[in-house]
């Protein structure tokens, strides 16, 4: 369109002969010629700032488990009421130490309705984010679950296919992907080691790797994570921050890159150990610390300590090549909570609830912008 404002302003194919022309006419084609832009190049330059940023979201959704047994997966507790009366299924629900689980085992009627409002209940809240470009996803049991969340609560919002690969994690929760932008290479999933904590290696996930194109061409590689959970010694969260920073490593210097989900770092651990002095700002932008979250209190409230953490987190390192680097937009993290739905009458997480249908998840979303900043 601009080769054609442009044209139209060449003063050697206007017939100058024809009287009629206005001046303001004339005066306006001069403009157009001097910008080489006219009216219909407009949108194509809103389009082209409006593509210009990306919005990341992680989202610890809290048990989203389909209704079937899954053989080699604790997930007895996710199941119909119908299919738990077998002596079998109460004899290993009452082996469970924990009052709390093992009434939800042997109690919970996990079934499609219920599942359903679940579902429902994650797409009102991506929705209500302005539908995020990349979000990534923790306590996720299966591809299917998200492609179903994609195909009926977020239709016609352009996400692709799920991104999940099964992991080790003895209750059969994984990371997982969903993504606006297009995918290249093949995702990979980095299996976590522990070092002098084999015997809990069944409670852990591995590092979900995928690279997106993003809107100017270039590549984002994310990281999908949800580290050993806090009641875990510090030592297997700090091989895990360890372990991300050699794959960010192994990266080209000039990818843009970032890390979310669940890092299980509590705002205590944190303040008395310095983990994030040592294994994530080294390498890594802290969104919400430098993206405008200051006032946030935190996507994880424990109520026995009145205590508030970012368990949930972005990392970001700024791409460095190219005619543009992509960061962190100032001002642009922030806790995906405006939905009564997500909060108690404290305000606080508030987890779903499969009896009445209210709630979501014991954790609120995180979603940060990044955009490009032009070279001079």
């Amino acid at each position: 369109m601009a080769a054609t404002g442009t044209a139209l302003g060449r003063t050697d194919t206007v017939p100058c002969k024809r009287a009629s022309i206005a001046l303001a006419a004339l005066l306006f084609l001069a403009a157009c010629t001097a910008s080489g832009t006219g009216p219909a190049d407009a949108p194509a330059e809103a389009a082209s700032r409006a593509a210009a940023k990306v919005t990341l979201m992680t989202f610890n959704v809290e048990n989203l488990f389909d209704t079937v047994n899954d053989p080699g997966k604790d997930d007895k507790a996710f199941l119909p009421l119908a299919a738990k009366q077998s002596p079998q299924h109460r004899a290993a629900c009452g082996a469970i130490e924990v009052p709390a689980w093992r009434a939800e085992c042997l109690d919970l009627d996990w079934n499609e309705a219920v599942l359903e409002r679940k579902l429902a209940a994650i797409g009102a809240v991506i929705r209500a984010a302005g539908a995020p470009d990349v979000i990534a996803f923790q306590e996720v049991e299966h591809a299917a679950l998200l492609d179903r969340l994609r195909d009926d609560e977020l239709d016609g919002l352009g996400y692709g296919a799920a991104i999940l690969i099964e992991g080790s994690d003895l209750r059969g929760i994984d990371v997982a992907f969903l993504s606006r932008l297009p995918v290249t290479g093949e995702p990979r999933l980095h299996p976590l080691a522990f070092p002098g904590h084999a015997e809990r290696e069944g409670d852990t996930r591995g590092i979900l790797e995928a690279t997106f194109r993003l809107p100017d061409g270039s590549l984002l590689t994310g990281f999908a994570v949800h580290f050993p959970a806090p009641y875990h010694p510090t030592a297997m969260r700090e091989e895990a921050y360890a372990a991300l920073s050699d794959l960010l490593a192994a990266l080209p210097p000039e990818r843009t890159a970032f890390a979310a989900g669940d890092f299980n770092t509590t705002s205590t651990e944190a303040a008395a150990t310095g983990i994030l002095e040592t294994h994530a700002r080294p390498d890594w932008h802290i969104a919400h610390e430098e993206a405008g979250c200051e006032e946030c209190r935190g996507t994880y409230y424990y109520a026995r300590d009145d205590n508030w953490s970012f368990l949930d987190m972005i990392l970001v390192r700024p791409g460095r090549g190219g005619d543009a680097t992509w960061g962190l937009r100032p001002d642009s993290a922030h806790v995906a909570n405006p939905l009564d739905a997500q909060r108690t009458r404290a305000g606080t997480p508030l987890s779903f609830d499969p009896a009445t249908g209210a709630g979501v998840s014991d954790h609120w979303p995180l979603v940060v912008t990044l955009e490009t900043t032009q070279k001079q």
